[in-house]
């Protein structure tokens, strides 16, 4: 789900990276074009399990590869060689502090561990009132808090390692609400890429890499999202599509 404070004018070009980080753990990396008329922040829901801490989310810095998302589609030539590749299977209560807020290249980052913590965000980055009411697969989430700037259009890629609630799963955030309403429907424009390791049959109806990433990605740039020795997976969400999140 990718969600924002405040309307935006547009968002395009999302594109989402996805793999299991160990320990019950993912790694994940955001990017997307946008423009918006004010600052305001993106909101990423994520599963994780219940009670998590407010130190739970590692963000990691990628100021310095930009190029993260460009290096992986060049993992995936156009057009995808057949034999190279294969679709696989109040008043009296003191006011809570606040949340720690972590300098993440270009922007800042907060990490909001239920819905009642978003009292503790600046009020600019809070989410439309009444919001996760119409939400409720949400409730018992924790999110990622993006602050983004109104003169940026885009921003280099968003990343961070979380607790997942069902290790068994890749999450991709792919919900949408642009303009602080829920829509049954919604249009997309996304790229989503995945590792999975040994467990090919989780990535059916995927594309596959003719390569290892290690020939495409710079790996040491990435921080350990990527892992050099295996294979990357894509697969696109285009048109005006049912709103909700993925899994793998």
């Amino acid at each position: 789900m990718c969600c924002f404070s405040r309307p935006v004018q547009s968002v395009s070009a999302t594109k989402i990276f996805s793999r299991d980080a160990g320990n019950g753990k993912q790694f994940l990396v955001y990017s997307m074009t946008y423009r918006a008329g004010e600052d305001l922040a993106m909101v990423l829901p994520l599963p994780t399990p219940p009670g998590v801490k407010e130190d739970a989310v590692q963000f990691v810095d990628l100021h310095e590869y930009e190029g993260f998302f460009r290096d992986l589609e060049s993992g995936f030539p156009q057009p995808v060689a057949v034999s190279r590749s294969r679709s696989i299977p109040a008043n009296s209560i003191p006011a809570p502090a606040q949340l720690a807020v972590v300098s993440v290249g270009s922007f800042e980052a907060s990490f909001v561990p239920t819905v009642k913590d978003f009292a503790r965000l600046d009020p600019r980055f809070r989410m439309p009132e009444g919001i996760w009411d119409k939400l409720p697969q949400y409730k018992q989430a924790s999110f990622a808090v993006f602050k983004l700037k109104q003169s940026a259009t885009s921003v280099h890629p968003m990343a961070f390692v979380f607790p997942r609630a069902d290790a068994q799963k890749l999450f991709f955030p792919t919900v949408h609400i642009h303009d602080g309403k829920v829509h049954d429907k919604a249009g997309f424009d996304h790229s989503l890429y995945c590792q999975v390791g040994h467990e090919h049959s989780r990535a059916q109806g995927w594309i596959e890499s003719p390569e290892l990433a290690s020939s495409f990605v710079n790996v040491a740039k990435s921080k350990g999202i990527i892992d050099g020795g295996a294979h990357c997976y894509k697969r696109e969400l285009h048109g005006n599509l049912k709103n909700q999140d993925t899994y793998l």
